[in-house]
């Protein structure tokens, strides 16, 4: 397991959900961590811990996120791609105003932040990428096909960045939770909140990718509160 004092990880989403908890995991690991947010000062303090704006549907926001990072901090070593969105778009809906939105923050957001800190990553030479995926961009099980279609293209991704990147030491992993006790799910009624997955597990399970050396890698991580056939 790598050593994670002085490695540096950029964590968009990081104020709330999943982002927020593997943001207080990574600093207790002894990380240091741009953290990209709407809103800086919803951020806890820390001596280890740099906010800066990031918004998913500004293309030139992954670029200015990176070049603060590289200009504080040097280095790159870690990406996790955590922000994300999921309002109800159905197949039969005429109105694509949602899927266009899920789309551009899910899809193509932790893209372009991929594609900005990409030389940084390739001079890590142990350059790590998470990208928070879904249960949903594994299979399809409620109308919400918005949502599943942008975590799929996630998926897709997540294969190209190990593909490209592989030769560069950079490994990526698409971590794949259902349902978890976040925000996001506080309109879910069919399972309760207590039965859920809690953010602070999947950030130690993503901590856990995180340092992995290069030999021994995880291309996707299912996690799940419930039983469900093995996808």
């Amino acid at each position: 397991m790598m050593d994670p004092h002085g490695r540096v990880a950029m964590i968009s989403g990081a104020a709330r959900g999943i982002g927020r908890a593997v943001t207080e995991r990574l600093l207790a690991a002894g990380y240091v961590v741009s953290a990209g947010v709407r809103d800086p000062s919803r951020l806890p303090s820390h001596d280890r811990l740099a906010g800066q704006v990031f918004e998913a549907t500004n293309p030139a926001s992954a670029e200015a996120w990176v070049a603060a990072t590289i200009a504080r901090h040097g280095r790159i070593d870690a990406l996790v791609n955590a922000a994300g969105i999921n309002p109800r778009a159905a197949m039969l809906d005429a109105d694509e105003t949602n899927f266009d939105a899920m789309w551009t923050v899910n899809a193509k957001g932790p893209m372009r932040v991929i594609r900005a800190a990409w030389p940084h990553l390739v001079a890590s030479g142990e350059g790590r990428v998470v990208n928070i995926s879904s249960l949903s961009g594994k299979r399809v099980r409620n109308e919400n096909i918005g949502y599943a279609m942008s975590k799929f293209a996630v998926m897709a991704l997540t294969q190209e960045v190990r593909r490209q990147g592989w030769e560069h030491g950079i490994r990526a992993t698409a971590v794949c939770p259902g349902f978890v006790d976040t925000d996001m799910t506080s309109h879910v009624t069919k399972v309760s909140r207590d039965t859920m997955s809690r953010p602070e597990d999947v950030a130690a399970l993503i901590e856990s990718v995180l340092r992995l050396p290069n030999n021994a890698t995880v291309a996707e991580l299912l996690v799940n509160c419930r039983h469900e056939d093995t996808l």
